[in-house]
């Protein structure tokens, strides 16, 4: 019997201004999400928001009913950035979210979810992290439903998986940072360029086409990856959480939609296609189906019936 997946909303993987980012936080303690994901996943400089704002966000958040998750940096290449990544894991009042290897030692004995960029691709590495304290994992994007389905048949039953349903494919990490070279500029003097970009800086291709999206350090797709059609699909797979990445102008939307669809307010086909008029550049679902990630299944299938 399938059962209902919770709804997340994972890390802003944005740089926002700080009256934008407790404005947003203020409206997540009403909105429908079950479980909220907080901190700096990209760049340790985006620092307008620091570890005891997180915390702090964090308490409030909790006392609205969310279970929060404090994430951490996906790249870390400084010893303060592993002064910070210490504190977090060694908090006892909040689950962590591990983003590398490091945060998982760093972690272990204590509850904690992997991250998209961990590399779990079979049913021996969630046997090892549930060792380690592994509550929950969450789907490498580029990934297929089937190797998910296949992970969690040789994973261990209690280990929950989250699916990353709604956003931007983080596709790539690198020491360099891309939206300051983009304006000529060194990383270590970035004059903080990615607030001029609260949904990344467009990058198109030699055709005009819109390709990819630079976000600092981290690369992203330029569509924007949608799984609201495959929400009963993933009903079947028994997914236990499907996650919302947060964009600046839309989110509040997005989660609505998902919410109703979830509930049975709202059909499937009715919020697919409300959400496809709000999402910038397109969607894709591609790296679901097990083909190439910049496909859009979904729309294709809905063209064909037409």
């Amino acid at each position: 019997m399938s059962k209902q997946p919770k709804l997340s909303l994972g890390p802003i993987l944005y740089y926002w201004s700080r009256d934008q980012v407790m404005e947003f936080y203020d409206w997540v303690a009403t909105s429908p999400v079950d479980i909220v994901y907080l901190g700096e996943t990209i760049c340790s400089k985006r620092n307008l928001i620091t570890t005891d704002d997180w915390f702090a966000i964090a308490e409030r958040l909790t006392a609205a009913g969310k279970e929060v998750v404090i994430s951490t940096l996906a790249l870390l290449e400084a010893e303060s950035e592993l002064k910070r990544l210490r504190r977090i894991c060694d908090n006892d009042k909040y689950m962590v979210e591990a983003n590398d290897m490091g945060a998982i030692h760093l972690r272990e004995g204590k509850p904690f979810v992997t991250g998209h960029s961990v590399n779990v691709y079979n049913g021996r590495s969630l046997e090892l992290l549930a060792k380690q304290g592994l509550k929950r994992w969450v789907l490498p994007v580029e990934l297929s439903w089937q190797t998910m389905a296949d992970i969690q048949k040789e994973g261990p039953d209690e280990v929950e998986v989250e699916v990353f349903a709604f956003g931007r494919l983080p596709l790539a990490y690198s020491a360099r940072c891309f939206t300051a070279r983009s304006h000529n500029l060194p990383k270590d003097d970035c004059q903080y360029r990615c607030l001029d970009y609260p949904d990344g800086l467009m990058l198109k291709a030699q055709d005009d086409t819109k390709f990819l999206a630079l976000n600092g350090i981290q690369t992203q797709s330029a569509h924007t990856f949608n799984l609201l059609p495959e929400l009963d699909h993933m009903r079947e797979l028994n997914v236990d959480v499907i996650r919302i990445s947060p964009q600046s102008r839309i989110t509040e939307k997005v989660v609505g939609l998902f919410h109703r669809c979830l509930t049975g307010e709202m059909s499937l086909e009715d919020g697919a296609a409300k959400l496809e008029r709000i999402v910038p550049v397109g969607s894709c679902d591609g790296y679901w189906h097990g083909d190439a990630g910049m496909e859009d299944k979904a729309q294709a299938a809905a063209m064909k019936m037409a």
